[in-house]
């Protein structure tokens, strides 16, 4: 059984390398076969341009360049930036902490919020609060990111309530209680704009998979047992409907980051969608594939997370795959 399980989850680990390598060539191969490069940057003199290329080796064939590229990444060397003259993986790692706090942040969000309407909706599905929270659900879901965050950052700048955009100056702040209050203070209206339709997602899945472990064999011999309906729920089906929501956990997390650009973005969030939009701006090749690598390495290890979790949850999946 160990044995099974511990071939899974290597399997599970290649892919997720695999994945962030093919994530990180993809991006590296459309940025240059773009038109231009950052060598064309140093105006109209061709003998400057010319020689800038030159330096930066881009005057070589892509295979050769991407060829090197593969080289130094599997020793987790991306190169350095063009425009900042700095390690990729440095410039990377500054902000990557930002991209993660905030994602963190609206996922746990999502899932507290989710999760319990969830319960709701799926336990009581014809009861007036079950009712208010699939409407909510339902306008939540078909509202993107992009849009939520946008009439978040409005009400903010309207009432004052909140800060609307940035991460406000933690540096500064004189001790550790201070500096995590102005984090989280800068970080609602990110968290919120991101975790609000992914809370509504969250809620239709667990509703569907309750409702599904409501109607199973176990179930129904714990309410003939007598027991009460917070404890058949509480206990014993909301722990058989965790796995189908596991299942596609994945999928919720490769939407947090893929939501979370655009939230950045709109919020002055200084995390790796403004670092990847200076390096498309600019054409800084290494730059925009070290921004693509990190993005999909967090969403590998959450997937990876998350298919752990599932395993650890219902043996029958690593019992699947050792058949």
């Amino acid at each position: 059984m160990r044995r099974h399980l511990l071939r899974y989850l290597i399997v599970r680990a290649v892919a997720a390398v695999l994945l962030v390598f093919v994530v990180a060539s993809a991006a590296l191969l459309l940025a240059q076969v773009a038109p231009g490069d950052y060598g064309g940057q140093f105006g109209s003199n061709p003998a400057a341009i010319a020689a800038e290329r030159h330096r930066l080796g881009l005057d070589r064939p892509f295979l050769d360049q991407y060829a090197t590229w593969v080289r130094r990444s599997l020793t987790f060397d991306l190169g350095e930036s063009f425009q900042y003259r700095r390690p990729v993986t440095t410039l990377v790692r500054e902000r990557a902490g930002n991209t993660a706090s905030l994602a963190i942040a609206a996922l746990l969000f999502a899932t507290v919020f989710g999760v319990a309407g969830g319960l709701v909706t799926g336990s009581r599905p014809n009861d007036v609060l079950s009712a208010l929270v699939r409407g909510l659900s339902l306008v939540l879901i078909s509202v993107p990111p992009l849009i939520t965050s946008l009439i978040l950052v409005m009400v903010a700048a309207r009432t004052g309530w909140l800060p609307i955009g940035g991460m406000g100056n933690v540096s500064d702040a004189d001790s550790f209680v201070t500096r995590l209050g102005v984090l989280v203070e800068h970080l609602i209206v990110p968290a919120l704009a991101l975790g609000l339709p992914l809370a509504a997602t969250i809620e239709r899945l667990q509703s569907q998979a309750l409702r599904d472990a409501l109607n199973r064999p176990a179930i129904a011999a714990a309410r003939a047992r007598g027991l009460p309906p917070s404890r058949v729920i509480g206990r014993h089906a909301w722990r058989l409907s965790l796995g189908p929501l596991l299942a596609i956990y994945g999928v919720v997390i490769g939407s947090v980051f893929s939501g979370s650009f655009a939230v950045e973005l709109v919020a002055s969030w200084p995390g790796l969608a403004d670092l990847m939009r200076q390096a498309l701006l600019a054409r800084d090749t290494n730059l925009v594939a070290g921004c693509a690598a990190a993005g999909a390495a967090f969403l590998a290890a959450g997937v990876l997370a998350a298919d752990v979790a599932h395993v650890l949850l219902d043996p029958r999946v690593d019992a699947g795959y050792s058949a």
